[in-house]
């Protein structure tokens, strides 16, 4: 009589045994509580921001307790699988500044101990221990057909049962060892499933690290685990890798919730210790009252690459992801405005059970904060380097380092900085008009407000450029100058002489302010006037008064 061990080297005669990859891949030697993590995409499109999102919790929560933090790459699903999706992954973490301590540096390179990081690679691992739950009868070859499948599948809907391959509708569970090697000498197709002691009417009771205690079916699936490429099922190749690669926590999508039955039960049968599962909160996006998953195919701020080519700073999106992940992070950043975000006490456990929403607004609002705390050479530096790429134009315009550095100095450095940049791609919309190449050529509506008859704003600004400007003035010097200057005019002096009494004056020194502020940028709301002057000092200021009069 045939035994169990026959079939299962009749099936993969040279693989090495399960002991020998135990023996390769040692358990770590790691301090009391440390968090072994791991963020595992697939290479098969655009990477997702979630991807980011789990990556950079990960990073934290393995440095926050001397863990570690790997990439994995999950390829077995070659069909979908898109070229330089490896690289796009790689290149992704690079961007965020989120890349791993181990994990593929390339297609086919990588960092660690506990290598190949790509599943596609690993495969006689996973053939080793399919072998091993073959000589065990855990698992068996099934040789049914698409057709076949079609079938069963057809009579559980007529029927109105659970759909799968389970119980009595598993046709090729209970093959006895000799059928099947006869069907396999015989060259019939086939495939390896795990056999499934569960049942559907008995529950188990689980503690994820973010839900808590969550009670499930038992899973009674006689799923696929090798496919007929040889190739491992995501189900079993995840557990036979977080076991080698020594996981002591796994966070995903709380899509994958439903599938901690099967993945806990294969654990079991395959004689490892589970790790933690924390099921983090779908990102949501508000669509007109209506929250909804967000989408590569709906939202282009799914795509990490949306952030980059946006030019929104890695570190304004990670600190608004951190913003979504714990609720105490927000506080602690008022706190601690300078810390370095490894150094905020981030908890898994402290994550939302319910879905996170995703929301644009808000981080833009993070980013201005974040931009508005860099130096004008970090800002010069960021920005130069997405123009680059992206925008020509800015490029020209900061190819003047000297010049560009005093234009986005402006109001950078003090208490209240300026906040009217959240992205990178908003920078020449913001300077554009201090370059005089730019603005002299431009043809520009002045968009005056209360003060706006052309005698008038070409009396203001031929009296001050004769009599009042000086640009050795303090601010304070050139503000009373200002104010001189609507005086001599007829305009108040102080807008509160203009409130008591309106029907004296034409209109007051903020007025006066507008006109000089138009005429010297052609924008209404701009940064700080005196700095703006200083910048383009003298002779640029009477070439644009000219060209405001003609």
């Amino acid at each position: 009589m045939s035994s169990y061990k026959e079939l299962a080297d009749l099936i993969f005669p040279d693989v090495k045994d399960k002991s020998y990859y135990e023996e390769k891949y040692p358990r770590r030697e790691l301090p009391e509580g440390a968090m072994v993590l791991r963020v595992a995409p697939s290479p098969t499109g655009n990477v997702h921001i979630g991807t980011i999102y789990q990556a950079l919790i990960n990073k934290i929560a393995a440095k926050r307790s001397g863990g570690v933090f790997y990439t994995r790459i999950e390829d077995t699903d070659q069909k979908r699988e898109i070229e330089g999706g490896i690289d796009q992954i790689i290149k992704s973490l690079n961007d965020f500044d989120v890349s791993p301590d181990e994990g593929m540096i390339s297609e086919d390179e990588w960092q660690g101990n506990y290598g190949p990081y790509k599943q596609s690679m690993r495969k006689e691992i996973y053939q080793a221990y399919a072998k091993d739950l073959i000589e065990q009868g855990k698992a068996y070859p099934c040789f049914a057909s698409q057709e076949e499948l079609n079938e069963i599948r057809k009579k559980q809907e007529a029927a109105k049962i659970r759909p799968g391959y389970y119980g009595v509708w598993a046709k090729y569970r209970n093959l006895t060892v000799q059928e099947a090697i006869e069907k396999i000498k015989n060259g019939d197709p086939y495939i390896i499933r795990f056999k499934s002691q569960g049942r559907e009417d008995r529950k188990i009771k689980h503690k994820d690290v973010i839900k808590g205690n969550v009670e499930f079916p038992e899973n009674d699936q006689d799923i696929v685990i090798i496919k007929s490429d040889g190739l491992p099922t995501y189900h079993f190749a995840h557990a036979i890798d977080d076991h080698l690669m020594g996981t002591t926590h796994v966070t995903r999508g709380d899509e994958w919730l439903s599938s901690v039955p099967l993945h806990l039960q294969l654990f079991y049968e395959l004689g490892f210790k589970a790790p933690k599962y924390a099921h983090t909160p779908t990102l949501l996006k508000n669509d007109n009252g209506n929250k909804r998953k967000i989408s590569k195919r709906k939202d282009s701020e799914a795509a990490a690459s949306y952030y980059i080519e946006e030019g929104i700073p890695a570190v304004a999106v990670k600190e608004y992801l951190l913003n979504i992940a714990n609720s105490s992070f927000e506080n602690w950043r008022r706190a601690n405005p300078d810390k370095d975000i490894y150094e905020f006490d981030f908890k898994l456990n402290k994550m939302s059970v319910s879905g996170a929403l995703f929301d644009m607004v808000k981080l833009l609002d993070v980013s201005k904060t974040v931009i508005s705390k860099m130096t004008a050479e970090e800002v010069y530096e960021k920005s130069y380097n997405w123009a680059e790429k992206f925008d020509n134009e800015l490029k020209e315009l900061l190819d003047n380092k000297e010049y560009s550095l005093k234009v986005l100095g402006i109001e950078r450095g003090n208490k209240k900085p300026r906040k009217d940049i959240s992205k990178w791609s908003e920078v020449k919309e913001n300077i554009v008009y201090m370059y005089n190449n730019k603005f002299m050529m431009a043809d520009i509506e002045y968009p005056y407000q209360v003060i706006n008859e052309k005698n008038d704003i070409e009396e203001i600004l031929k009296l001050y450029i004769e009599n009042y400007y000086d640009e050795n003035d303090d601010k304070q010097a050139w503000f009373d100058k200002i104010k001189e200057l609507a005086g001599k005019l007829g305009y108040a002096s102080e807008v509160k002489e203009f409130k008591a009494n309106p029907g004296m004056y034409k209109a007051h020194v903020g007025d006066v302010s507008t006109v000089l502020r138009v005429a010297l940028t052609g924008r209404t709301n701009t940064p700080d006037m005196y700095e703006i002057m200083q910048v383009l000092g003298k002779e640029s200021i009477v070439k644009r008064f000219e060209k405001a009069t003609k």
